[in-house]
């Protein structure tokens, strides 16, 4: 099983002082400067205790993550009843979708949402990235390109008659319209795509965030879309894609992130390299590469959700002082034959 590495005991304490003095909502920014250096890869793997009330939603919010993302790397820990004194792995380092970096980009597998902001002139690019909960299978949230549309505070919310039949037939009648209020699945914040049905929005059950729970929507951390609402202009991009592995590049590190692929995709993605081979030509460019393959395959398996380096970059330049160019064309024949192959919604 593949671990990630452990930070350093005088490092870890004091991001566990510093973060248990805070509240429930979260306390970890997932915000990163992205410099012109075309890195694809930041954050990094943090650790933290767990006390005796905590429950393993409660440390995903606080820190800023889902529930399947904090579960893939601590599988063993019971989820509402963690035990005292515990070490928690939190998952707060990320390949960036292979998408372009601007306005929103939704990876529904990954089920995390990343903000590229315009930056101020004279200031950096960054990112911003938080957790979401998406559409079960059946409901699931569309891939595409659309824009945002409209912005609501205090939205009502009217149910589908599917959706008002499904309740139903589990004792549960739902009004025609439910209004502003701890009742309204869509929380305080809703903001509107060109897609009709389809939000991005709050919710009223935080313990959702990070699960396939909704009928389609797109659900957040009430305080995360607070924040993403007042930053998000209308007209914003967004873009939903589905990449349960991503590929990237910090330095001349080659990175491979693998998340639980979504069960309508099985046949696409189970035990299989074929989008990473992609997803590999596309990032490296002109640049060769070495890859250790057997681990590329054992990441997939795996499923875990962290970045694991599983190559390197490597120059043309450095591969002719290597191989003598009379082979080349042969070792790249040779790769190519043996590489692994109008209802709102809530």
């Amino acid at each position: 099983m593949i671990y990630p590495q452990q930070n350093s005991p005088r490092s870890t304490r004091g991001f566990i002082l510093v973060l248990t003095l805070l509240g429930c909502a979260s306390a970890w920014s997932s915000e990163f400067v992205l410099d012109d250096s075309g890195d694809t890869v930041v954050g990094e793997i943090r650790h933290t205790r767990s006390r005796y009330e905590d429950t393993i939603p409660y440390i995903a919010r606080r820190f800023g993550l889902g529930y399947q993302e904090i579960k893939l790397v601590n599988p063993d820990l019971d989820t509402w009843i963690p035990g005292e004194d515990k070490e928690i792995v939190l998952p707060l380092h990320f390949v960036l979708p292979q998408a372009e970096k601007t306005g929103l980009v939704l990876n529904v597998p990954e089920m995390r949402l990343y903000y590229f902001p315009p930056a101020a002139p004279g200031e950096p690019r960054k990112v911003i990235t938080y957790p979401l909960g998406v559409g079960r299978e059946g409901w699931h949230t569309p891939y595409t390109k659309t824009q945002i549309t409209a912005k609501t505070k205090n939205p009502s919310w009217t149910p589908p008659e599917s959706i008002r039949q499904e309740h139903a037939e589990k004792g549960d009648f739902l009004p025609r319209v439910v209004g502003p209020g701890p009742d309204n699945p869509l929380g305080v914040y809703a903001m509107h795509m060109g897609l009709p049905s389809y939000l991005i929005h709050g919710t009223n059950k935080p313990y959702g965030v990070g699960m396939r729970v909704s009928h389609g929507c797109i659900r957040l951390y009430p305080e995360d879309i607070e924040a993403l609402f007042a930053s998000v202009r209308i007209g914003t991009r967004v873009n939903i894609v589905n990449q349960p592995y991503k590929i990237g590049v910090k330095g001349d590190e080659i990175f491979l992130e693998a998340h639980p692929f979504l069960e309508e995709d099985r046949d696409e993605y189970s035990g299989s390299l074929t989008s990473v081979v992609r997803m590999l030509v596309n990032i490296t460019q002109d640049n060769s590469y070495e890859i250790d393959w057997k681990l590329a395959q054992q990441v997939v398996d795996e499923l875990r959700g962290i970045p694991v380096t599983i190559g390197r970059l490597k120059e043309a330049n450095d591969l002719s002082k290597d191989i003598d160019p009379r082979v080349v064309d042969r070792m790249e024949l040779q790769m190519e034959t043996t590489l692994p192959d109008t209802e709102v919604l809530k």
